[in-house]
Order: C-alpha cells, then sequence, then structure tokens
C-alpha cells in the first residue's frame, strides 16, 4: 500500500466508528465505470456503490439537475406539497401495477416501512390480529432493529443487539412446505427477494414463486418484494417481481433509484395502501425537492437509453460467458447463477484470495459469504469491460490464487 493510503487508514480509524470491514483501497474519485484511487490507479467497478450508482459515476447530466433543483428548493418538509415528489410517483408508478408510493431515505426504511404497512393494514383495515412476517433463510432486508430481525442470517449481523423485536419468522430458502407450516392466522405478510443478493446470488426458484402465490390466494396474507437491489433495471426488467408474473401487494425500493443520492420508496396497490393514514407514519427528508428531481432524470435516462433492456441482454452473455468459465474450471468453481447484470460466482473453496488477485488486477467486486463473487456493475458498463474481468478470473484461477 502506498503512503497516501496508509495515512487515509490511519485518520479513519482515529474518527469513524468501526463497522465496516474497508476494502484495501480509498477512492479519490469515479467516473463512468471507473474508480480511481489517490495514486491514480484504475480499477473497474463491477459493484456500482451496492447496486446504487446504476448509470455510472460523474454524470453530468445528473449533476446539473442536482445543481438546478438545489438554487430553486431543497427541503421544506413532507408537511407541504411538493411537484417534484409528485412527478416522480407517476413516473415510478408507470413502470409497475402500483397505485401509491411512500418515499424515504434508505433501503432499511423502506423495509420497515412495508413491514409496518402490511401490519397496520391487517389490523386496522381487514381487523385481524395478524403481525407476523414470514421471511426466508439467506435473506437481507436491512439493520434497522425490525428488518435486522427480518433477515434471514446469523452471525455478527444480529449478535450483541437482542432482545429482537418478536413477531417474524425465518424459513428455509425455496422451501414450500416449510412455508407452508409457517404461515397461520397470525402471518400479516410474506417478505421476500427474488433474488438474494447479501444471501450469494440466489434466485427464486419458479416452483417455489408458484407455491408461494398458491399459499397466498388461500390464505389471504399479502406479498411484500423486497427490491432494493434487485430493482430500476438491475435483473433485465423494471422490476425482478416482473419476471415471475406476480403483482406484490407492496414492494419496496432504494439503491439505484437516485444514482447514489439517499433515497427510497415503498410502492403498494391501493388496497394495500389503505393500511396507512395520516399521521401514522412519516419521515423528515423523504423525497425532497433535489432527490426527487434527481430520481426522475434517473427514470427519463433509463427509459431513453434503454438499459432495462441493455441489463437483459448483457446480462445474458455474461451469465453464458460466466458457465463457459465454470467449465473450464469444474474444480474451482461450485456454481454460477444471475440475472440481468447481477451475477454470483460461487467459488468451491473460500474466495478470499481470488477476490483480493481481481483487484491487485483492477476489478472491484464484492464477496459473498466467503465463496461468491458478486457482480453488481452499473448497467452503462461496456461489454469490453465484462470480458476482462473474466479473462482476469481465468488467469487467476489458472494460476490458482
Amino acid at each position: 500500500m502506498s503512503a497516501i493510503f496508509d495515512r487515509i487508514k490511519e485518520r479513519d480509524a482515529q474518527v469513524i466508528m468501526r463497522t465496516y470491514g474497508r476494502y484495501p483501497l480509498a477512492v479519490q474519485r469515479a467516473q463512468g465505470a471507473r474508480l480511481y484511487d489517490f495514486d491514480g490507479k484504475e480499477y473497474v467497478d463491477l459493484l456500482a456503490g451496492i447496486a446504487v450508482c446504476g448509470l455510472g459515476h460523474g454524470r453530468p447530466d445528473l449533476a446539473r439537475v442536482m445543481a438546478e433543483q438545489a438554487e430553486k428548493l431543497v427541503h421544506v418538509s413532507n408537511l407541504f406539497f411538493q411537484e417534484e415528489q409528485i412527478v416522480l410517483a407517476e413516473k415510478l408508478l408507470a413502470t409497475c401495477q402500483a397505485d401509491k408510493v411512500f418515499f424515504c431515505n434508505s433501503g432499511a426504511e423502506a423495509n420497515e416501512g412495508a413491514i409496518k404497512l402490511a401490519r397496520r393494514f391487517m389490523q386496522v383495515v381487514r381487523k385481524r390480529e395478524a403481525f407476523e412476517i414470514v421471511t426466508l433463510e439467506g435473506s437481507f432486508h436491512g439493520r434497522t432493529l425490525a428488518t435486522l430481525t427480518a433477515t434471514g442470517q446469523s452471525g455478527k449481523i444480529k449478535d450483541g443487539f437482542g432482545p429482537l423485536p418478536p413477531g417474524f419468522v425465518t424459513v428455509p430458502f425455496a422451501d414450500a412446505c416449510a412455508l407452508r407450516s409457517a404461515v397461520s392466522d397470525r402471518t400479516a405478510a410474506v417478505l421476500v427477494e427474488m433474488v438474494q443478493g447479501e444471501g450469494g446470488v440466489r434466485p427464486l426458484p419458479a416452483e417455489f414463486v408458484d407455491a408461494l402465490l398458491a399459499l397466498r390466494r388461500e390464505k389471504g396474507f399479502l406479498l411484500i418484494v423486497d427490491e432494493v437491489q434487485t430493482g430500476m433495471g438491475r435483473t433485465g426488467r423494471f422490476w425482478a417481481h416482473q419476471h415471475f408474473g406476480l403483482t406484490p401487494d407492496i414492494f419496496t425500493t432504494a439503491k439505484g433509484l437516485a444514482n447514489g443520492l439517499p433515497m427510497g420508496a415503498v410502492l403498494a396497490t391501493d388496497e394495500a395502501a389503505q393500511g396507512f393514514e395520516s399521521g401514522c407514519h412519516a419521515t423528515t427528508f423523504g423525497g425532497g425537492g433535489v432527490l426527487s428531481a434527481v430520481a426522475c432524470k434517473v427514470l427519463d435516462i433509463l427509459a431513453e437509453d434503454k438499459l432495462v433492456e441493455r441489463a437483459a441482454e448483457l446480462g445474458a452473455w455474461l451469465l453464458d460467458e460466466a458457465k463457459k468459465l465454470l467449465a473450464r474450471h469444474p474444480d474451482k468453481i461450485a456454481h454460477v447463477r444471475g440475472l440481468g447484470l447481477m451475477l454470483g460466482i460461487e467459488l468451491a473453496a473460500p474466495g478470499q484470495a481470488v477476490w483480493k488477485a481481481l483487484l491487485e488486477a483492477g476489478f472491484v467486486c464484492n464477496l459473498a459469504h466467503d465463496k461468491v463473487l458478486r457482480l453488481l456493475p452499473p448497467l452503462t458498463i461496456a461489454r469490453e469491460d465484462l470480458a476482462a474481468f473474466l479473462q482476469a478470473l481465468d488467469s487467476i484461477l489458472t494460476r490458482g490464487a
């Protein structure tokens, strides 16, 4: 590491709480699908801020919208009507079958809002004492106490935060029998990711989705889909649930919504949205002028540049090429899976050395569950960058990192 990096790392240790396992990289600037450290080294960004900067970094068009809106109106609170927020809601709802939106600041807050909406709908609108939220093993829904409890993972993520709130049940991943056993009169909603991200890029099997929908029709619980990571075109459809032909009662988004600015949203059908009424839920910053204006521009760019369609086409190519890599290294790669520009390459052994070798070669990706190389590149990334990554990984596996 360089002396510049060492100084930054030392300063960080003095003032920042130790909640992150930082990568050995200090980013000075970013442009498109490139990151640059303080020594000028260039990296191909295959993580996009964890599926946040779907349009890439350093876009002048978004910067102009941000600056113009900041001069006009930044924040007045949700006590006032705001046209920017209404326009964004109209554009967002045009991408799906939802009818109403609640804007907030993050994915965790969106999922927390969805849980509250489901419980209140059941108890206040349907007059049922239903409050339990059923989730799947391997899921990740956030780090507030409620979304942490909903998350189907153990270890450091939950250790030391007890007692966790009651009212959550986790069942094995894609186990329809276990799901049926867990659902009862107390069940308010089942909360799922169509593709688990932090869980290792695991798409839900179609047969499990069919069983889930049949059980919803039978038992009458609400279906919440967490689209925080999979939404905004990431999987090759605007929303991942559209691959499965289903309509959630409630779903959430965040990450890519404002391309790096902190914004989330809860979307719901008119029926489910009855669970909220004036005064029962709120947020100070959600849907402010700058955030809403930038998010509107993000939606415009996704449509004008056909980036959702591009994610489908480029993602299919990437998955096919990664499977070829699996065929060349069956002893080093256990599984390859993904949807759109969301790819998981599960290694046959712990992958820290492989991940580190990729970083040294100038490729930034994520390592999930110690074995899964997770790729979430900007939707604008060049095919050549992805090909270069695959070639680098091939070389690293061949020489035995």
